[in-house]
């Protein structure tokens, strides 16, 4: 009798967050079962209740589907639940969470089912470990502090360099005056050493004025700048082009996309060179292997936006290694609930290093005890 599709369970979960200080970020968790036991796990970044709880929801509608289903047809179930959701799911929202934690699950059960790594399923690995940076916030009203900190990251730690969200909790205040946000800049690469990379993200509560960009963007460029993360909104395409004119380093974006029709738009203009995208919200590994296709066709970098937890960061290990066009993996510095705590084995670098998953499935398997701990009131 062949293997099918047995049971779907459900898991959101609210957690504090240490690399945001403090802040609480939610997740959903779906755990698929096999007829002969074996299990898959999957991811969405839901990150308010709200949605948490409207993706669990959503979850529950795609049984019917699911249930007593091939788990090795996980493409062609992939498909079906696209179709399923055309009326108030099409090419993005909540829907595109329930879809990615569900197909992310089902790549990780059809590894266990056949043996196989994640990577492997997708191809091959075309390394088996890629540069790591320390991606954070930071919240403390001294930035003097906040650059020594950073700079341990890279001096002690190992980290390959760091990305900085600006505009974000705590008292730092980043992004919001521009003479005080070069001089951390230069504190940062004096802390860090002449080779570390340095990224700096806008954020989202941020508005520059196209001189403030310009300002900002040359004055981080003197101490080596990699990369500017979303400097305007994405709609902002004449501000961002007027703002390429004047710069060097590269540009990322993308991370608010939900398909790749969307990140198609996003690389119509030629203006994004880092392509942000997050497995947990892009219809899953189905839809995340769509933007790597398009990133490479274009001759982009993919740059997975793995700052969840430890299953997302598994998973975006394989699909970064699956393709030339990436740069680096993101990871959280601060030891944290989902990463730390979520996994026997948390996902580590090593000397600015971290391997990718070569264990049957994503390679991590969540414990239930932790996920009921962190569930969401």
């Amino acid at each position: 009798m062949s293997t099918t599709i047995s049971s779907i369970d459900t898991f959101a979960v609210q957690y504090p967050e240490p690399n945001d200080s403090m802040g609480l970020r939610c997740l959903v968790f779906v755990r698929i079962r096999s007829s002969d036991g074996a299990e898959g796990w999957g991811e969405a970044i839901t990150m308010f209740p709200a949605a948490s709880r409207a993706t669990v929801e959503l979850i529950e509608g795609m049984r019917e589907l699911l249930v007593g289903r091939d788990p090795l047809a996980n493409v062609a179930l992939w498909r079906d639940l696209v179709d399923e959701g055309w009326w108030f799911g099409h090419r993005g929202g909540i829907y595109s969470f329930a879809l990615s934690a569900v197909d992310i699950a089902l790549w990780d059960l059809k590894g266990k089912l056949l043996g196989v790594s994640l990577v492997d399923l997708l191809g091959g690995a075309r390394r088996d470990s890629i540069p790591a940076i320390a991606s954070t916030h930071a919240f403390d009203a001294d930035l003097q502090f906040e650059a020594e900190r950073h700079g341990r990251f890279v001096t002690e730690q190992g980290f390959r360099g760091f990305k900085i969200g600006m505009g974000k909790r705590g008292d730092a205040r980043l992004g919001y005056d521009v003479d005080r946000d070069i001089d951390f800049v230069r504190r940062l690469r004096e802390q860090a050493g002449p080779d570390a990379m340095i990224m700096m993200d806008r954020g989202k509560k941020l508005t520059w004025t196209l001189e403030e960009a310009i300002r900002r963007v040359q004055g981080f460029e003197e101490f080596g700048l990699t990369w500017i993360e979303e400097p305007f909104e994405p709609d902002h395409s004449e501000e961002l082009t007027t703002l390429r004119q004047h710069t060097t380093c590269l540009f990322a974006g993308g991370e608010r996309e939900w398909d790749v029709h969307g990140y198609e738009g996003v690389l119509a203009d030629g203006l994004v060179d880092v392509v942000g995208c997050d497995v947990g919200r892009v219809g899953g590994v189905t839809g995340a292997l769509q933007v790597i296709s398009l990133v490479e066709r274009e001759r982009r970098w993919f740059n997975s936006h793995a700052w969840s937890s430890a299953v997302n960061t598994a998973v975006s290990l394989a699909l970064s290694a699956s393709t030339d066009r990436t740069l680096l993996q993101e990871l959280k510095p601060e030891p944290n609930p989902m990463q730390d705590e979520l996994v026997a084995t948390p996902i580590r670098q090593a000397d600015g290093l971290v391997a990718v998953p070569t264990s049957p499935g994503i390679g991590v398997e969540p414990i239930v005890e932790v996920l009921e701990h962190y569930r969401l009131p």
